[in-house]
C-alpha cells in the first residue's frame, strides 16, 4: 500500500490543536511538508516543532483568522506565492455554537457559512491550479457525523455542515478528470477540548456529574468509547496517500459505530 507522502506539499487548517494538529503530525510523519493554519500563534508554533522532520521536509505556519474571510484570502494569495504546489489541503474549522435551530440568528449562520463554505471555496480555487498541473490533489474536509444524521441542540451545525458535503460532492465530480479527489471525514466524539466543553455544559445544565453524561454519551457507540484525535487523523492521512487515487466524493465516518444511518 502505497502511503508515501515525500515531496507532497499540505496545508491542515485549525492546525494548533485538536484533531487537525493530529492531522499534522500523520501527515508529517507520511513525508510531507505541512503548513499549519489557525489563528493562534504561540500553539502553531508549538505544533510545527512537534512535527517530525527528515531530509526534504519543511514545515510552516500562517497566522489566519477564518471568520475575516478577507484577510484569509489576502494571506492566502501571499502563501501561495512562495509554493509550487499545494497538493493536499485538510479544510478543518471549529463547528458553530450549539443552540436550537429556531433560536438561531440570521448572522450565525452566515457567519458559519463564511468559516466552512466560503472558506473552503476561497482555499479551493487557490490551491486547484497547482493541483491540476500536478496531476495529484487531495481535499479532504473535516465536517462531522451530523451529515448522515442531524444532530440535536447543534440547528446552525447541522446546516452548514450538510451544505459542506453538498459543495464536496459536486467539486469532486468537477476536478476527477485531473487526478484530484475530494472527500469529507465525519468524525463522532472525539477527545478534544470542544467536546471537553461539551461534557462540561450537558454536566452543569443536567445537574450531573462529567462521569455520567460520559457514560450517557458513549451507551449509543458500539465501541463504547470516544475517539482519539490520532484516529480521526489516520483517515484523513490515508485520503492524502496515493493509496485512496479511486476514493473520491465519499462522506466517511469515523464515529466507532454511532451512527444509523447507511
Amino acid at each position: 500500500m502505497n502511503l508515501d507522502l515525500k515531496g507532497k506539499n499540505a496545508v491542515v487548517c485549525g492546525a494548533s490543536q485538536g484533531i487537525g494538529r493530529a492531522i499534522a503530525v500523520e501527515l508529517a510523519l507520511l513525508g510531507a511538508s505541512v503548513t499549519l493554519l489557525a489563528r493562534n500563534k504561540n500553539l502553531l508554533e508549538e505544533a510545527c516543532q512537534s512535527l517530525s522532520k527528515s531530509a526534504g521536509q519543511k514545515h510552516g505556519i500562517l497566522v489566519v483568522d477564518f471568520s475575516n474571510i478577507e484577510d484569509l484570502k489576502n494571506k492566502i494569495n501571499e502563501f501561495v506565492k512562495g509554493m509550487q504546489f499545494v497538493h493536499i489541503l485538510v479544510n478543518n474549522t471549529g463547528g458553530p455554537k450549539g443552540g436550537a435551530i429556531a433560536e438561531a440568528k440570521a448572522e450565525e449562520f452566515m457567519q458559519a457559512f463564511s468559516n466552512h463554505v466560503l472558506a473552503n471555496q476561497l482555499l479551493v480555487q487557490t490551491f486547484l491550479p497547482g493541483m491540476k498541473k500536478a496531476h495529484y490533489g487531495r481535499i479532504i474536509n473535516i465536517t462531522s457525523l451530523s451529515v448522515k444524521e442531524p444532530i440535536a441542540g447543534l440547528g446552525v451545525s447541522n446546516t452548514i455542515r450538510a451544505a459542506v458535503s453538498a459543495w464536496a460532492k459536486t467539486l469532486a465530480g468537477e476536478v476527477g478528470k485531473f487526478g484530484i479527489t475530494v472527500n469529507n471525514v465525519l468524525p463522532g466524539y472525539t477527545l478534544t477540548s470542544r467536546l471537553e466543553s461539551l461534557l462540561k455544559s450537558k454536566a452543569n445544565s443536567s445537574g450531573k456529574k462529567e462521569t455520567e453524561v460520559e457514560a450517557e454519551m458513549t451507551a449509543g457507540i458500539p465501541l463504547g468509547r470516544f475517539a482519539t484525535a490520532e484516529e480521526i487523523a489516520a483517515a484523513a492521512a490515508f485520503l492524502a496517500a496515493p493509496a485512496s487515487a479511486y476514493i473520491t466524493g465519499t462522506n466517511i465516518l469515523v464515529d466507532g459505530g454511532r451512527t444509523k444511518a447507511l
